[in-house]
């Protein structure tokens, strides 16, 4: 939000004139039922209402009957459309799941793991040092991997090294989502980048030229997060 606002203002980009507290609680107010998925997500999952998998059902279904009940806003045509994204996005998952399956099974016959402690012993048996590689390594996969099969082909073989090095595994889950996220905007493989391409009829030439004060903003955080464990910890402490 910082950079956003830095950026806007050395470029003059055009602002409105702020609606009121008034005008913000209504807004407020009318998002609160989607904001409420993730908390429901979250809570259910961590006060152990509900597993993982079972969340997804329920979230489906919670947001299937805000749609419907609440914003009035999904007929009959937007539903197929869903559905069928949904069934799209789902086999490839699946895909990858059973591609991943058999890369893990491959990794922990060949003892990839093991080498790897090694090999990062060899490096530095300092965390700091340990998270600073696995970093490094990640944002490299996320050039060319996008997220879905970054986080489930590299989690079998990343987790058991972070564990022998005492980091916590939550910990390393949130560093791991926000270098995925770094690779979606970051060329040759950028998914969020060159559909934000494809909507501004911009080259990623050109799109690279302009965003990477928010490369700047997402690395400062991720090394934020990387070093201050807190930040990651302390909420899901609140649900033990």
């Amino acid at each position: 939000m910082v950079t956003a606002y830095i950026v806007a203002r050395r470029r003059g980009y055009p602002s409105e004139p702020f609606p009121g507290f008034t005008r913000v609680l209504y807004f407020l107010v009318s998002a609160f039922p989607g904001i409420l998925l993730i908390g429901i997500i979250f809570g259910g999952v961590r006060s152990g209402v509900f597993t993982a998998t079972e969340s997804s059902c329920i979230a489906v279904l919670y947001a299937f009957l805000v749609a419907m009940l609440v914003y009035r806003e999904l007929d009959w045509e937007g539903f197929v459309e869903a559905v069928m994204g949904a069934v799209r996005t789902t086999a490839m998952v699946l895909l990858v799941i059973g591609t991943a399956a058999s890369f893990g099974w491959l990794m922990a016959f060949l003892q990839v793991q093991t080498l790897m402690i090694g090999a990062i012993r060899a490096i530095s048996d300092n965390p700091i040092i340990v998270l600073l590689v696995i970093n490094l390594l990640l944002l490299l996969l996320g050039t060319f991997m996008d997220m879905a099969p970054m986080v489930i082909i590299s989690t079998p073989v990343l987790l058991p090294v972070v564990k022998a090095f005492g980091i916590d595994p939550v910990h390393f889950g949130v560093v791991m989502i926000l270098n995925a996220g770094i690779g979606l905007n970051t060329p040759p493989v950028g998914t969020v980048l060159f559909v934000g391409c494809a909507v501004g009829g911009i080259t990623i030439r050109e799109a690279m030229r302009t965003i990477w004060p928010f490369f700047g903003a997402s690395i400062a955080v991720l090394m934020l997060v990387t070093y201050v464990p807190a930040l990651s910890l302390w909420l899901p402490a609140v649900f033990r």
